[in-house]
């Protein structure tokens, strides 16, 4: 009788879906170009959230490894424009790499957004790696409150 070594079958399908979801986002990188949150030459973007309170309009963006000073931010006419690149530094030599997962290189997202922003009020900030732009409404975008009268 042969002995047979027994894979783990959920590992096998664990390595096949990464495969899968890698070709896929790949492709749908390079199939978005010209959109809003277009994904530029570089591989990958930070995610981003995007919310809105009665005075601004906030965008986070995590950043991890960045400095404040490798990312542009950019408002003009409508358009939020976030970029920045993030560089591979080999401290180890690379035939001592087992893997290497992290993304690098350049990044370019930008967002429409809608309503009326005071421009000059604009703040980003950078924490923990996290960048968080606060986009205030000007005053005739702020919902107006109405008394109801008995």
């Amino acid at each position: 009788m042969r002995i047979v070594r027994w894979m783990d079958p959920f590992r096998e399908l664990s390595t096949i879906q990464e495969r899968m979801n890698q070709l896929f986002g790949d492709f749908v990188g390079r199939a978005r170009g010209g959109r809003e949150g277009e994904l530029a030459a570089g591989g990958w973007a930070p995610t981003v959230d995007i919310y809105e309170t009665d005075d601004d309009i906030v965008v986070t963006a995590e950043l991890p490894g960045l400095e404040k000073d490798q990312i542009g931010v950019e408002y003009k006419e409508g358009v939020l424009t976030l970029r920045g690149e993030r560089k591979l530094v080999r401290e180890v030599k690379e035939e001592s790499c087992h893997r290497i997962e992290r993304s690098y290189g350049a990044f370019h997202r930008s967002f429409k957004l809608t309503g009326s922003i005071d421009e000059e009020k604009i703040t980003a900030r950078m924490k923990n790696g996290v960048l968080e732009v606060h986009l205030p409404k000007k005053e005739a975008a702020k919902p107006k409150q109405i008394q109801v009268a008995a």
